[in-house]
């Protein structure tokens, strides 16, 4: 009977998750649709904003530039042989056009402006399409500190610079803010799915975090990292990295940083009262989630965590308001990061805080909030240089270390949520985790 209700239970949770959840086709229309409006009422501002009236992204099938990816249509999973497209502003009629130096129209809205029988060289078409309209500004994909904005390779470049006449030469600039402000700025729409993307994040982790997967003295923390990456697979989903599960529980000393990432003992079991963490994303519609949330073990006599763990869990609450209070549209990512560690220390906490841009990549282009090898600012433009911008999205990533007496020893309160800045400032994109996450759940009707 307990197998049938797990069964039944685990069937339930999925038909909620997959309910919400478009096919294969359905997705690819809802990104194309997306892209169009992108590139006709989103990217226009941005090349004003950037002061680049012409904008070249240059690719090799197999060899992708980061950003060539996020422009491709969802039946193109690849560039095709060499693949320019080429973006020009015309400020004078108020438009933009959207041309491919290939064989083929790229998707709807990129029409084809090559004809390989009449010009066998793509070059020198693309030569052509740039002295006809004359650009002041050349953008290219070459950037020293950004480096989803770095996607043009040496040959490109050189053939590209070789072929390119000499009175268009000085011309030639980097599109890195253009390159990065396309990927950081998500529209309405996206930020609408978002919502539901995380949403699915946040089921998924307390599924697994639950009962339902774990038996306390048998299941394994690679069991649970297992489960979730296949648990994103059979909802039609995909992952961007591999999921983690890691351990804190008394007696134990409190590891490195890296423990969470690398040198993690394999096949943990887990046992009651343990301090579990996760690390997980998924993506969908070409956006990402990146999470990180706790869960306690009950021991037999427990209905509760222990009062020592509940207010350990507070003071990551505590530190997030400190970081989030503090991201105002504008402020460089340096800025943010002392400003937020210093209330936090003067608060008691014992904080770090490595706050990334998330969107179109996990790991995505935008205002970089520390390290957590590098907690006294970055020395790249993500940094020190470029600024928040609205309507984008961070991956709020943090911890608060805490003395457990009990314990005699360190715990981290580890902490990763996806957050939402816009004009009137910031908010989670799916709240946040308030309150430890129990194993089992308590049954309220329940009792002794």
């Amino acid at each position: 009977m307990k197998k049938i209700s797990i069964l039944l239970m685990s069937c339930l949770v999925y038909a909620a998750h997959a309910q919400d959840i478009l096919s294969v086709r359905d997705q690819a229309v809802v990104i194309d649709q997306i892209l169009e409006d992108r590139f006709n009422n989103l990217l226009p501002d941005l090349m004003d904003q950037s002061d680049i009236d012409m904008w070249v992204v240059i690719s090799r099938e197999y060899n992708e530039d980061p950003v060539i990816r996020t422009m491709l249509p969802a039946t193109w999973l690849n560039a095709r042989r060499r693949t320019i497209l080429v973006f020009y502003r015309d400020h004078k009629n108020n438009t933009i056009e959207k041309l491919a130096v290939a064989r083929y129209d790229v998707g709807k809205s990129i029409k084809s402006a090559w004809d390989k029988e009449k010009n066998p060289d793509q070059w020198g078409r693309l030569i052509e399409i740039i002295e006809e309209r004359n650009p002041k500004k050349i953008g290219l994909n070459f950037s020293t500190d950004h480096n989803i904005a770095d996607g043009i390779v040496k040959t490109d470049f050189e053939e590209f610079t070789g072929k390119l006449p000499k009175s268009f030469q000085s011309k030639v600039v980097s599109a890195e803010n253009l390159a990065v402000s396309w990927i950081e700025t998500r529209t309405e729409r996206e930020m609408i799915i978002y919502n539901q993307l995380v949403a699915i994040t946040h089921n998924v982790i307390a599924e697994a975090f639950s009962e339902q997967h774990i038996t306390p003295g048998v299941t394994t923390t690679t069991d649970v990292e297992w489960f979730l990456r296949q648990r994103v697979s059979d909802l039609g989903l995909s992952t961007w990295f591999h999921p983690t599960v890691d351990i804190q529980r008394s007696q134990e000393a409190l590891v490195s940083h890296l423990y969470s990432f690398s040198g993690r003992p394999e096949k943990e079991v887990i046992m009651p009262g343990d301090l579990l963490h996760c690390d997980f994303g998924i993506t969908y519609l070409r956006l990402n989630t990146d999470c990180q949330e706790l869960a306690y073990v009950l021991k037999p006599e427990e209905t509760q965590a222990p009062k020592f763990l509940k207010d350990a869990f507070k003071t990551g609450n505590q530190l997030q308001n400190f970081l989030t209070d503090n991201m105002v549209l504008g402020r460089l990512g340096n800025d943010i990061l002392k400003k937020a560690l210093k209330q936090a220390s003067e608060a008691g906490l014992r904080p770090s805080i490595y706050t990334h841009p998330l969107g179109l990549y996990g790991h995505s282009a935008g205002t970089t909030i520390g390290m957590w090898d590098a907690q006294g600012g970055i020395d790249k433009a993500d940094g020190n240089a470029y600024p928040l911008h609205p309507n984008t999205v961070y991956a709020i990533e943090l911890n608060n270390t805490v003395y457990i007496p009990k314990w005699k020893r360190d715990i981290r309160i580890m902490f990763e949520e996806a957050g939402f800045v816009g004009e009137n400032g910031f908010r989670y994109v799916n709240g946040r985790q308030k309150e430890l996450l129990l194993i089992p759940r308590v049954q309220q009707h329940q009792g002794n």
